[in-house]
C-alpha cells in the first residue's frame, strides 16, 4: 500500500511538472506572437497624408434622374476634373441602368436610387442605358469639364433653387377696348428642365412670354423695349396682326424702343415671336408667346381655362445659350409645355371632377409638330385655325387629339369623368420622354375615393 501511495505521489508530481512546462511554453509562445505583431506593426508602411487626401476629396455631387426614355439632365458640366459622388434616381416604373464610358455601371430599380464615386477626367465622360433600344430612344448624356463655367454654374444653382412652375391660368380680359401691352426683351438665365438652365432670350423674363387676352375688334398697342444691358437686337412678330413685315416687325438694337399697333380682326389662338435673324435661334431660345382673341360675344362659360404652349429646347453648355446647330438638325433635348420639361408632372394642374375645362393650346415649335392629347378624355369642342367642332354636332362626334404644326393654335374643351390623374401629352411619343408630359389632377387624384 505504501509503495502504491508513493508511486502515485511521484506520478502526480511528474504530471504537475509537465503541466507547468506546457503553461510556460504557452506563455512564451504568446509573448513571441505579441512581439512579432508589434514588430510587424512598426514595419507597416503608413500612407502619406497626401494620398489619404486624394482618396477622401470629393469634388462635388452630381444628380441624374431617369425619366421615361431619357436622363435629366442629359448634359452635365463640372468645373474641374476629379472624383464626384453620382446619385442616380429612377423615377419610372421599369428597371433601367446607366453605363459610364469608363465602364462603371449602375442598375437602378423602379422608384429607387443608386450611387457611386466617379473619376471624371479632363476629357469628360459619356453615359447611356445599355438595355436594347433605350440609348437610341434618347437615354444618353455627357459630362464635360469646363473650368470657366464656375460662375454660370453658381448662378444656375441659385436659379434652380428659386424655380417655380409657370402659372397656366388664362388672364382675365382687360376692361378697355384699347389695350396697352408692355413687352421687354430680357436675356437671362432660365430653367428649362430639372437641373438644367440656359441663357434664354425672353419677353418679360418668362418663357413663354405673357398671354395677351383680347376680344375681336380691340386695338392693341405693343410697347416693345430692348434694354441697353442686352447684347442682341430683338423684335416681335404678331401673327394676329396685319402689318407690313418691314414696319412694326423690324428689329431694335439694345437701348431702343418701338410701338407696334394692330387691331384684332380675327378670333383664334395666335403666336407671337421674335423675328430677328436668325429667327430659328431666337424662337428656340424662348422668344415666343400666345395671343387669345375671343369672338366679340365671348365664348361659353366654363369652369377652368388654361393656356398651354408647346415648344422645344436645343441645349448648349450649362448656363450658356441654346445650340443653333442642333436646332437646324431637328434634334431637341427637351419638348416642353410652358417652358419647362415635366413641370406639370411635378406640379399637376388641379381641376374639379366633372367640371368643364377649356385649354388654349399653341405649338410654338420652332420645328416639331404636336399631336395634343389628354389621356382619359374626349374633346367635345375643338376650334383649330378657324374650323370648329361643336358639342351639338349632328353625329355627336368628338376628337381624341389635335394636330398642330409649328405656329398653329387651337381651343379645346373636355370634362374629367371621375377623380384621378389625366396625363396631357403630345402623342408623338418620341417627345413624351423628353418632357412633353403633364398631369391634370381631378378632385384628390384618387379614383378609389370618387
Amino acid at each position: 500500500m505504501n509503495t502504491l501511495l508513493l508511486s502515485s505521489t511521484i506520478k502526480n508530481k511528474q504530471l504537475q511538472g509537465i503541466q507547468h512546462s506546457i503553461t510556460k511554453a504557452n506563455r512564451y509562445t504568446l509573448v513571441v506572437i505579441l512581439l512579432l505583431a508589434i514588430a510587424l506593426s512598426a514595419c507597416q508602411v503608413i500612407p502619406s497624408s497626401e494620398s489619404e487626401s486624394d482618396q477622401a476629396v470629393i469634388s462635388g455631387d452630381l444628380n441624374i434622374n431617369i425619366l421615361a426614355m431619357s436622363y435629366s439632365p442629359s448634359k452635365l458640366e463640372v468645373v474641374k476634373p476629379g472624383r464626384y459622388a453620382v446619385n442616380v434616381s429612377n423615377t419610372t416604373t421599369i428597371p433601367h441602368d446607366i453605363v459610364f464610358s469608363n465602364g462603371i455601371k449602375l442598375v437602378v430599380a423602379p422608384g429607387q436610387q443608386a450611387s457611386t464615386l466617379l473619376d471624371i477626367p479632363d476629357s469628360g465622360l459619356g453615359y447611356s442605358c445599355s438595355l436594347p433600344g433605350h440609348k437610341d430612344a434618347g437615354m444618353f448624356g455627357t459630362i464635360t469639364v469646363n473650368s470657366e463655367g464656375h460662375h454660370a454654374e453658381r448662378k444656375a444653382t441659385e436659379l434652380l433653387a428659386n424655380y417655380s412652375p409657370y402659372d397656366p391660368k388664362v388672364p382675365a380680359l382687360l376692361p378697355f377696348e384699347t389695350r396697352d401691352i408692355y413687352l421687354r426683351a430680357e436675356e437671362k438665365l432660365n430653367t428649362v428642365a430639372k437641373g438644367v438652365s440656359q441663357q434664354l432670350w425672353t419677353y418679360n423674363g418668362k418663357v413663354p412670354g405673357p398671354v395677351i387676352h383680347v376680344r375681336l375688334g380691340d386695338m392693341v398697342r405693343i410697347h416693345l423695349s430692348n434694354p441697353a444691358s442686352n447684347k442682341l437686337a430683338h423684335s416681335v412678330d404678331f401673327h394676329s396682326s396685319q402689318v407690313a413685315w418691314n414696319d412694326e416687325m423690324t428689329s431694335i438694337n439694345p437701348g431702343e424702343e418701338k410701338l407696334y399697333q394692330w387691331r384684332a380682326d380675327y378670333a383664334g389662338v395666335w403666336m407671337y415671336h421674335c423675328g430677328s435673324n436668325p429667327a430659328l435661334h431666337h424662337i428656340a431660345s424662348g422668344m415666343y408667346g400666345m395671343v387669345i382673341v375671343e369672338p366679340r360675344e365671348g365664348l361659353p362659360k366654363v369652369d377652368h381655362e388654361f393656356a398651354l404652349v408647346q415648344s422645344e429646347f436645343y441645349v448648349g453648355q450649362e448656363g450658356h445659350t441654346t445650340d443653333l446647330h442642333k436646332a437646324s438638325l431637328h434634334d431637341p433635348d427637351y419638348v416642353v409645355f410652358n417652358g419647362v420639361a415635366n413641370q406639370y408632372k411635378d406640379h399637376p394642374i388641379e381641376v374639379g371632377t366633372g367640371k368643364k375645362v377649356r385649354m388654349y393650346v399653341l405649338n410654338a415649335g420652332p420645328n416639331e409638330d404636336s399631336s395634343f392629347h389628354v389621356v382619359g378624355t374626349i374633346f367635345s369642342r375643338v376650334i383649330k385655325e378657324g374650323i370648329e367642332l361643336t358639342p351639338e354636332n349632328k353625329g355627336h362626334y368628338g376628337a381624341q387629339a389635335v394636330d398642330l404644326a409649328p405656329a398653329q393654335g387651337a381651343i379645346i374643351e373636355f370634362t374629367t369623368a371621375e377623380d384621378g390623374l389625366y396625363p396631357m401629352v403630345t402623342h408623338a411619343f418620341n417627345f413624351v420622354g423628353k418632357g412633353a408630359l403633364g398631369l391634370i389632377k381631378a378632385g384628390d387624384g384618387d379614383p378609389k375615393n370618387d
